[in-house]
Order: structure tokens, then C-alpha cells, then sequence
């Protein structure tokens, strides 16, 4: 990724349908991504370009309706009590991007990483089979899924500011037809922790939007946590993170 550089095809979201109060649900330009699409491929020729390792990378969701996420979904990894599919939900005030970091605001409490394949709604969904959930998804990113241990609600713990990152940026679907199949991994000051493939998640990913799609509709924007290889562990302030999906980029969060 040295050297590589990003091209800023902005202009493309004035073409965005004029929204007016109450706010439709869903993230809007990923609702309309597809229309947008010929936009952007238009503008990429001339569009200006800035070199990745300046630009401040932002999640690349800005407007999740909900964050959905799933607990014990790789072999080895903890498990908790019950059977089937353990969802659970994050605040989405918790999203942010790579370059906003991990604030550890509660002195002396332990604080986890957990990389995750990260899977963007682009359509609604609503009690889908998993074909049709999986035919759903506009893209994919890599997730930073950062937990509080201790007695508190699990979905608290999991919901402090910054601690559900997004990025480097969103691979749309079309991109990423090798994704169930990917190398997974996470390294903290250069020691690697984590490392699975998503292959081995014992619930696909359109098995996990469907499963959530009984309790609620799912809208454009949502985002959906797969959940985490063994070898979650510790953070503290000063640390590096880097996360990286085989054909989805790599990103680093710095703890603060």
C-alpha cells in the first residue's frame, strides 16, 4: 500500500435525492450506491487525488440505523450461555473510522480488541432467507470490535465512543466475491494476535442477516458484525492496532 493514492469523487453525492424531516431510515448514500455508481465511474478520470497515508480515513458508514453483532462465530473463540445464534446490539453512536482511535475513557478497566469481517446492507431486509439476506449486502469492510470487560450489560460494555471501527474503506460486493473464504488478522505493536480465515465462521454471513431479519427489518446502512477469530486480548494507551481481511485492505488504530 505504499505510495498508493485515493481519488476524491465527492461531487458524486450532490446527485443524492433531496431529503427533507423526518429523515427516511437507512444511510443515504448507501441506499443509493448503485444509482451513484456511473456518477463516480464518470468523475474517476479526472477526479483530484490524495496520497492514503494523508488522508484522514472516516468510516466509511457514516449513518448506520443499527449495528448488529454476533457472539462466538469462530471455533475457539469464548462462547456464552444459550443455543443458536447469540445477536447482540452496539450503540451506533460507537462507529468511527480508523483514524479517530480508541479512547480508553475508563481508567484502570480492561478493554479487548476483536477484528471482525464487517458486512453493509444495501437494501431492506426483512425475515429473508439466507440467500436472499446475502444478495442484500452492498459491501464489506473490515470491523475493530473493542469491548469493556466487566459486570455491565454486555451491549454497554460494547458501545463506548469509537469502539465499533470501520474502515479502511467499503469494498462493494461485485469486489468481493473471495471474501467468505479470506485470510483474517489482527497484530498489536507489530505481534500478531489473531488469525483465522472467514471460511471458518460457523454461521455464514447471510445465515446472521437472516437470523437478525426475524427480530427486526434491516435498512440500507446497517451493519452487521460477524464476529471474531480466538486470540482476543488486552489494549492499552499507546498502542498500535492492525487490522487486515485478505482482498479487503489493512488499517491502523492507535489507542489513546
Amino acid at each position: 500500500m505504499d505510495g498508493a493514492r485515493i481519488r476524491d469523487v465527492t461531487p458524486a453525492v450532490e446527485r443524492l435525492p433531496p431529503c427533507r424531516w423526518p429523515s427516511p431510515p437507512g444511510d443515504a448514500l448507501i441506499a443509493h450506491l448503485g444509482a451513484l455508481r456511473p456518477h463516480i465511474e464518470q468523475l474517476l478520470p479526472g477526479a483530484p487525488t490524495v496520497a492514503l497515508d494523508r488522508a484522514r480515513m472516516q468510516s466509511p458508514v457514516a449513518n448506520p440505523g443499527k449495528v448488529i453483532a454476533v457472539r462466538s462465530n469462530y471455533p475457539g473463540a469464548s462462547s456464552g450461555a444459550g443455543d443458536g445464534p447469540q445477536l447482540f446490539l452496539k450503540a451506533t453512536s460507537s462507529v468511527a473510522g480508523p483514524c479517530t482511535g480508541i479512547e480508553l475513557r475508563l481508567a484502570g478497566r480492561r478493554v479487548d480488541h476483536e477484528v471482525e469481517l464487517v458486512a453493509v446492507l444495501g437494501g431492506r431486509v426483512d425475515r429473508a432467507a439466507p440467500r436472499a439476506a446475502l444478495a442484500a449486502v452492498a459491501g464489506y469492510c473490515i470491523g475493530l470490535d473493542v469491548t469493556l470487560r466487566g459486570d455491565e450489560d454486555r451491549g454497554l460494555r460494547k458501545s463506548l465512543d469509537g469502539f465499533t471501527v470501520l474502515g479502511p474503506w467499503l469494498t462493494t460486493a461485485d469486489e468481493a466475491a473471495a471474501v467468505m473464504d479470506a485470510s483474517i488478522e489482527l497484530a498489536v505493536n507489530g505481534k500478531l494476535r489473531q488469525s483465522g480465515r472467514t471460511s471458518q465462521m460457523t454461521l455464514g454471513v447471510g445465515e446472521i442477516i437472516a437470523e437478525a431479519s426475524r427480530y427486526f427489518v434491516l435498512e440500507p446502512g446497517d451493519v452487521v458484525m460477524t464476529g471474531t477469530p480466538p486470540g482476543a486480548g488486552p489494549l492499552a494507551v499507546g498502542d498500535e492496532v492492525h487490522c487486515a481481511i485478505e482482498g479487503l485492505g489493512a488499517m491502523r488504530v492507535k489507542v489513546r
